[in-house]
């Protein structure tokens, strides 16, 4: 008989959180922004177009694999960059993230919040638990 304990679901929650913000926000960059307006906005504070297309695939693959628990400390670290960016971008406007423009409160935590997802890992209830591991017990992919 299997039984889950409450850091089975904390962890379960924190990553599908996490995913789901970064994942949401490159589907905006994608379809509401659009790549073009993304690229745009980066130039305006001085960031080359290449970021904005690396911000954007990272949200979105990054969110995905968090979501279904891939590569999961590899995908938080990687997220990392994002979000402090995004805590660069946001700071002038202060703290409180109802200010004009978006403070840095919310990106702040999420780099906070990839952090620990990088330390706890997946957990239980991931996708690489599925997946086969090598001679040496290590997964192949990152849980």
């Amino acid at each position: 008989m299997t039984t889950f304990t409450n850091d089975d679901f904390a962890k379960l929650l924190l990553r599908f959180s996490l995913g789901a913000v970064l994942l949401a926000h490159g589907v905006l960059k994608l379809f509401v922004f659009t790549p073009a307006g993304t690229v745009g906005f980066f130039a305006s504070i001085g960031l080359p177009a290449i970021a904005a297309y690396f911000t954007i695939l990272g949200e979105l693959g990054i969110g995905v694999a968090l979501i279904f628990g891939v590569a999961t400390r590899l995908s938080a670290l990687l997220s990392v960059p994002i979000l402090a960016g995004a805590t660069w971008v946001h700071i002038a406007n202060g703290w409180l993230f109802s200010n004009q423009g978006g403070g840095w409160e919310f990106p702040a935590l999420l780099v906070i919040l990839a952090a620990i997802v990088a330390i706890q890992g997946a957990g239980r209830f991931a996708l690489a638990q599925f997946i086969p591991t090598n001679s040496k017990g290590l997964r192949l992919v990152l849980g």
